[in-house]
């Protein structure tokens, strides 16, 4: 598909990455009823944690599954919002935690990561056996967007139920996106996230003494650091190389043959051009790609309480039915 125009227009300060990327993740509050939990019991023993919001009219024939980033949940304001829109629009919505980022340690040492699509495949086939939806559509965010996509481009049978996807700020290049937000002017963000990691990875340091240690998490000074020393050996990789290389969503978005709608800011700081699959969009029949100049990293500020990603996300949805 030929590169969609954007027509995301922010006012003011909301013309600054940095504004846009700290009020979407830190300042913004959105009003949706709380979630109804349901814990659902995959295939390898171990648990995820779904978080549910409903239509004011009940139960739908419609649903979209909503996928975080990196040391997120449910709870971040970014999948509130998207579950609101949607709700709004008569959608159900099921915002899913990965594998430990809910409030409970999940029972093994591996968690998640930004390939971990079976946990996706998992959450899908039970939607398909147990809510009677007739339509699917999938939001991921960031890392959970790189998961969403690797998924769709790969080698397995996508339900026909499942009729469009949304992926904001995506880093389709993992490795190439470490490098951006290690950058000097990122130094903040990549901390924030550094803290949130450690405290994760110490809390399994207490569970699994024999597998990592407090001392080995201290150690860590980047996020690469913690690639090296958890995220890959504990998902079955040799380094943090080889964890980029098989899991960056580039490479299978030429397989993708579900109408998928990519956005992601041109002033995102955390990705690099690599990020930006323009040649894979226009060689493809299914993906829809769009630059806006401003943005940030999720972010797409305007001035009500719906954001731009989200009133774009929902037409694409709608239009897809």
């Amino acid at each position: 598909m030929p590169i969609l125009e954007a027509t995301y227009q922010p006012k003011g300060i909301f013309k600054s990455a940095d504004v846009n990327t700290v009020y979407a993740a830190t300042l913004r509050k959105v009003d949706l009823p709380a979630y109804k939990r349901e814990r659902i019991e995959i295939s390898d023993g171990d648990f995820l944690d779904l978080d549910w919001s409903f239509t004011s009219q009940g139960r739908s024939k419609k649903v979209v599954i909503l996928l975080h980033g990196l040391a997120g949940s449910a709870e971040r304001p970014y999948m509130k919002g998207m579950a609101r829109t949607f709700n709004k629009k008569g959608w159900d919505a099921v915002a899913m935690n990965f594998r430990g980022c809910s409030e409970e340690l999940n029972r093994f040492y591996r968690s998640y990561h930004a390939g971990a699509s079976d946990d996706l495949a998992e959450v899908v086939t039970h939607l398909m056996a147990t809510g009677n939806y007739e339509n699917i559509s999938l939001a991921g965010f960031s890392l959970g967007g790189n998961m969403m996509l690797k998924y769709l481009g790969e080698n397995r049978t996508i339900p026909e139920e499942i009729k469009s996807a949304v992926a904001i700020s995506v880093p389709c290049d993992l490795a190439g996106s470490l490098g951006a937000i290690n950058r000097m002017r990122n130094f903040v963000y990549s901390k924030r996230f550094e803290l949130k990691l450690k405290e994760h990875l110490n809390a399994r340091a207490e569970k699994f003494p024999d597998r990592i240690s407090k001392k080995q998490v201290s150690a860590c000074k980047s996020l690469r650091d913690i690639d090296d020393l958890y995220t890959s050996k504990a998902h079955g990789f040799k380094n943090a190389d080889e964890y980029y290389e098989k899991n960056s969503c580039g490479q299978f978005l030429e397989n993708i043959k579900i109408p998928t709608l990519i956005i992601s800011a041109k002033d995102d700081t955390f990705l690099p051009n690599s990020a930006y699959p323009i040649k894979q969009a226009g060689n493809s029949g299914y993906l829809h790609l769009e630059i806006p100049s401003c943005g940030g990293h999720v972010g797409f500020v305007l001035d009500n309480e719906e954001f731009y990603h989200e009133k774009r996300a929902i037409d694409f949805a709608m239009s897809q039915l």
